[in-house]
């Protein structure tokens, strides 16, 4: 026998959490499941320390990869924590208490949207690099607001970047940055009404975020109709712009055709009219097909813009406009009047990023891990919901699935979020009534989550036929 001499010492390794497992079901995937549950209704309130991936298995009786699977997908999700050294700890960007009312198109109340990447892939250790590279060799001037179109640095990176990767015509002279997308479309909207105009034409469906923005600058909006061809240019009317994203629409997930291409930039030349391209999440492609960005073939009468938020993740804020050059000055006053400049310091580490080849790499590493996503969530769709009809091009960050006739698009999006599936509906971003259809996210989560949502959306599926 041994005796022990000394007190006992208790190690806490954070709260029992008495989560009921099915060993018929994934387990990695439960537990996500439960954890989010407890941190959205606030039963593990921000801060808490969650026991350790070796406590949690021992607890549950499971292997501890599972734990590190779950905990990992959570981390990315931002339900979650993760730092070397310390305990997993509940994050602060769990959902709104039961009695905070939040209006649905607030952003907040949708921050995990359906169209956003893995923050898991975010490069920390190359951003982390030129992050202390550019504070190294900064001088004093850096730190200074800089020059309200930006940095110059990044500028001369970013146009050859797009040039080579998106066929846009860029210099870094018409090459504006801006605090994301949203900004720069916001900054278009307050110049073009500035110059007179009061209409602009958008995609009907499309993005409500989008036209939020648009109708934020005082623009009024004409909807125009969508069909398998893209925008139908015929319907677009007595507007001084449009915006349009040429190769991967949202939510419908079609391509402007090459002859729809044709007629949009004949017709801004014609009207002196100018087109806005959005390009949100192209620089992901999974098959050999290759379109070059509509600004290309005007670029006196198209305005490019993209953002980091898709490549990288939204949190880096920074956008860039390529404009016409008729708009370089106002639009250089208007970010001089509205914000000074866009984060210098972010723009400097983004210039060196992009310089050392690391967004290269990235996107490499990314867009194979999303190809086998893609097509993980295909197989899953055509194995448990053969009715569901996908379309679109094999592009982005999610799929786009029409519905059959007789299937209610508000009820099937009610059971499927009922579920815990997150997911869009044609119809619901429409400012005319439009064919039902759903947008599916598949970028943001591994193949086994997706699986399992679609077997989560083909029992939603079932429960919205019946009821019809």
């Amino acid at each position: 026998m041994v005796l022990w001499k000394g007190p006992l010492k208790i190690v806490t390794t954070g709260p029992l959490l008495g989560l009921q497992l099915d060993r018929g079901q994934p387990l990695a995937l439960q537990v996500e499941r439960w954890i989010r549950a407890l941190v959205n209704s606030q039963t593990l309130p921000v801060g808490t320390r969650l026991p350790s991936t070796r406590a949690l298995a021992l607890d549950l009786g499971i292997s501890r990869g599972v734990v590190v699977g779950a905990y990992a997908q959570l981390a990315a999700e931002g339900y979650i924590e993760l730092r070397r050294g310390a305990s997993p700890a509940v994050a602060a960007t769990g959902r709104a208490p039961e009695d905070v009312r939040v209006d649905p198109d607030v952003p907040i109340a949708r921050a995990r949207a359906t169209c956003l990447p893995d923050f898991g892939f975010f490069p920390r250790r190359d951003w982390l690099a030129v992050t202390r590279t550019i504070l190294q060799r900064a001088r004093g001037g850096d730190f200074s607001y800089g020059e309200p179109f930006g940095a110059g640095a990044l500028r001369l990176q970013l146009a050859p970047f797009l040039a080579r990767t998106r066929e846009v015509v860029a210099v870094p002279d018409r090459t504006a940055i801006f605090a994301g997308a949203t900004q720069a479309l916001l900054a278009l909207g307050a110049v073009l009404r500035a110059g007179g105009a009061r209409r602009i034409a958008v995609e009907d469906p499309s993005h409500r975020w989008r036209r939020n923005t648009i109708a934020a600058s005082g623009l009024e909006i004409m909807p125009v109709p969508v069909d398998e061809e893209g925008l139908r240019v015929d319907r677009i009317g007595d507007v001084s712009a449009v915006v349009v994203s040429p190769d991967h629409q949202f939510p419908l997930g079609v391509s402007l055709s090459p002859r729809r291409r044709r007629e949009l930039v004949e017709w801004a030349a014609a009207e002196d009219a100018l087109v806005i391209e959005h390009d949100y999440d192209v620089h992901f492609r999974y098959d050999q097909s290759r379109t070059g960005a509509l600004q290309g073939l005007a670029p006196e009468h198209v305005a490019y813009l993209g953002s980091t938020s898709a490549l990288l993740a939204p949190a880096v804020r920074v956008g860039w406009g390529v404009l016409p050059a008729r708009l370089v000055e106002p639009v250089a006053y208007n970010l001089f009047a509205t914000a000074i400049g866009a984060p210098r310091l972010t723009q400097l580490a983004l210039a060196e990023f992009i310089a050392r080849g690391y967004l290269d790499r990235h996107l490499r590493r990314t867009t194979t891990a999303f190809r086998k996503r893609r097509q993980a969530l295909v197989e899953a769709l055509n194995r448990d919901l053969p009715q569901a009809r996908l379309q679109g091009s094999a592009v982005g960050l999610y799929l786009s699935v029409a519905l059959p006739d007789g299937v209610d698009e508000a009820k099937l999006l009610a059971g499927a979020r009922r579920r815990g599936v997150a997911l869009d509906g044609f119809d619901e971003h429409g400012v005319e009534r439009h064919e039902p259809g759903l947008v599916l996210g598949f970028a943001s989560a591994p193949e086994p989550t997706l699986a399992y949502a679609v077997e989560l959306l083909a029992d939603a599926w079932e429960e919205a036929v019946s009821r019809a």
